[in-house]
């Protein structure tokens, strides 16, 4: 048989009227033309004109050589479902290790994805499955996905892993990974598991868009602890928003990110940590350029790293609880080395700008500007009865006089459910929750006249606070202020009861005009 170079989808059987199941169609197209790069080495594009292509009850096995093109997304829409088959995840497009043997031996080859719609929602599971994507191939190499909408799937929206010498341009990832109700692995809008093609993968993530998705906005995931951490990963110019985390590092080298704003995620806007498959963090990474504001929780939460680290030149403004914020979750591999922060406009936030909870040896912390954080100054309180009502984001207590965003960043208690605050107005506590999740609360939403309780705000609230051991650390050159008239940030500088200092250097720092004085130490500086 003379595969042509080109299909046209309507030629080959597909219907495009959103009833048909175009699936059958679809996939002894991809196949025939997998078959005929097979044969001549020249790859083809199956070109999908306007129209609903109905995928249902299974997903297609991809081949090398095959591009899929549409006219644009909202023109071409391919809408995923899985109403004869619930046991199937059913994604448009999937090659993999485990089910079809893809390797560093048999990549996915010369592939492009461009131009089109995926809409996961109607494809129901009874659990949770990672291959629930929109698409997700392993081991790429020389692939292009370009101008594509993806929204709703229960999984993660593109989900590929091992993309050598690939792009992920303009893609936009609304409200995937709907099912991961407990912090699934995965879950994400754009999702790439690393480390498979060795110490180096070379992938650029540009202009694209991730918007309330389950996990991260946009993550990238050592699947195997025993692997090389891979370098050569760019992010730049990318919007994740309403995620649980922006952009998350969880096992690159050298990953960087660029000119990136990371806006009301959960619970970080950029996060390195232990968060992964396999609990390891990325190192080398550079952050750089970006505007990080308004997260629920931090600005930029990095830990399970042994370094280095370069957070330079960004706006970290806003965020709930720490602007930047050094820390481990359980697993850590011992104290980071490395870490550089410099540079950074760090304001508003709602308790220390920058802080370190877990060990860093040979910490630079230089010129950063640092004022007027400290803004959670909401005082402990609590209440319960006819004038408490609960909403999915919400709760609100009639009675209640709260300083307008003085709890954001807490987090409230009702009955035996927890939530964090993103914002309360003088009677009402907005709740932070993604975009696709069905509620902020941790557990059910609680019942009207449930009683609830909020901390007390902590009492030093500091422009760098040090709750760790920081060896060969440099401070120098940073301005620590506040703004006169409603001061919230009390010192410049805070050395805790947990926290100490060796063999390094505090140098001509400016630290005045804060709330209470200069500084506060409570632990002896060795």
């Amino acid at each position: 048989m003379d595969v042509p170079l080109t299909y046209d989808a309507r030629e080959r059987g597909l219907a495009g009227d959103g009833v048909t199941n175009d699936q059958p169609a679809f996939a002894r197209a991809v196949h025939e033309l997998g078959a005929g790069y097979a044969a001549d080495g020249r790859p083809r594009v199956l070109r999908c004109p306007p129209g609903v292509y109905s995928i249902r009850d299974a997903g297609t096995v991809w081949r090398s050589g095959v591009s899929l093109v549409g006219a644009g997304a909202g023109l071409t829409r391919f809408v995923l479902a899985n109403p004869g088959n619930r046991a199937d995840p059913t994604p448009l497009a999937f090659f993999t290790a485990e089910q079809h043997g893809a390797g560093r031996d048999n990549p996915v080859v010369d592939c492009t994805f461009a131009g089109f719609e995926i809409d996961g929602a109607g494809v129901e599971l009874p659990d949770y499955d990672v291959l629930a994507k929109g698409l997700g191939l392993q081991y790429v190499l020389r692939g292009r996905f370009r101008d594509l909408y993806i929204h709703g799937t229960a999984a993660t929206g593109l989900g590929c892993d091992f993309l050598q010498d690939c792009v992920i341009d303009a893609v936009v990832v609304i409200d995937c990974g709907r099912l991961d109700v407990h912090h699934e692995k995965g879950g994400a809008g754009i999702g790439v598991g690393v480390g498979g093609w060795g110490d180096v993968e070379r992938l650029t993530v540009t202009n694209c868009t991730a918007v309330g998705n389950g996990q991260s906005g946009i993550f990238f995931e050592l699947q195997d602890a025993a692997w090389d951490r891979p370098r050569g990963i760019r992010v730049s110019g990318c919007h994740a928003e309403g995620n649980r985390f922006g952009i998350s590092d969880w096992g690159a080298d050298g990953l960087l990110v660029s000119g990136c704003t990371l806006v009301g995620n959960v619970e970080a806007g950029f996060d390195v940590s232990g968060e992964g498959t396999v609990g390891v963090g990325g190192r080398g990474g550079i952050v750089t350029d970006c505007l990080v504001d308004g997260n629920t929780l931090d600005g930029v939460s990095i830990g399970n790293t042994p370094g280095p680290y370069t957070v330079r030149g960004n706006r970290i403004s806003g965020n709930g609880r720490y602007g930047y914020r050094q820390h481990d979750l359980p697993g850590s591999m011992g104290p980071a080395g490395g870490i550089a922060v410099d540079g950074n406009d760090v304001w508003g936030n709602g308790l220390d700008g920058i802080r370190f909870d877990c060990a860093v040896t040979d910490a630079v912390v230089t010129t950063n500007r640092v004022r007027h954080n400290g803004m959670q100054t909401g005082p402990a309180c609590s209440g319960s009865g006819a004038t408490v009502t609960y909403g999915p984001a919400s709760l609100t207590d009639t009675a209640a006089r709260w300083p307008v965003d003085g709890h954001r960043g807490k987090t409230v208690t009702a009955g035996s459910v927890t939530a964090y605050v993103a914002g309360n107005s003088a009677t009402t506590l907005t709740l932070g929750r993604s975009h696709g999740a069905r509620h902020g609360w941790h557990g059910p939403v609680p019942s009207a006249g449930t009683a609830y309780r909020l901390p007390a705000p902590s009492p030093v609230r500091a422009g760098i606070a040090v709750a760790a051991a920081l060896v060969r650390s440099t401070v120098s050159r940073n301005r620590l202020w506040d703004d006169p008239g409603h001061a919230t940030q009390t010192h410049g500088l805070w050395l805790t009861g947990g926290g100490a200092r060796s063999a390094g250097r505090t140098e001509g720092n400016d630290l005045t005009g804060n709330a209470v004085g200069p500084t506060q130490v409570d632990a002896p500086r060795d």
